[in-house]
């Protein structure tokens, strides 16, 4: 037989994916095995029945809109300390060039004793970001 006139199914190139097995579910039965693929967040119905078989985890994430909006804010602040940044740049710039030493250190002190402030603020608000990740990993485990 020529293999140019072969009719039918080709063999597959990896057969270990030859075996095949079937399930009877009832329509409750049914509906839950697809509640559970659907809230595992994996694809395919056949990789999450084999997960199942065989012992392999799955994780559920729970999507917080309040937890959305404290990343938000937190993303938020990230961007003004980048524009404190450019500023703090920008008048130490200026100081140094239009002002005398006495009066740029006294601006600078001033500087100084606000920018210690931000850092503590900075350091609450990490020690909340970490309560607030302590807290949603019980929630998850």
């Amino acid at each position: 037989m020529n293999q140019n006139n072969y009719r039918g199914r080709h063999k597959k190139a990896d057969p270990s994916t030859a075996f095949r097995c079937s399930v009877n579910f009832t329509a409750k039965e049914q509906s839950r095995l697809l509640e559970m693929q659907q809230r595992s967040g994996v694809e395919s119905l056949s990789a999450f029945i084999k997960m199942q078989l065989f012992g392999k985890s799955f994780k559920v994430h729970y999507i917080d809109d309040n937890s959305r909006i404290f990343i938000d804010r937190l993303s938020n602040m990230n961007n003004h300390y980048r524009e404190i940044r450019i500023s703090y740049n920008l008048l130490l710039t200026t100081l140094r060039e239009n002002f005398n030493e006495k009066k740029a250190m006294a601006a600078l002190y001033k500087i100084e004793s606000m920018t210690i402030e931000l850092v503590k603020l900075n350091r609450e608000i990490v020690a909340l970001a970490k309560d607030f990740d302590e807290r949603w990993l019980q929630k998850s485990r």
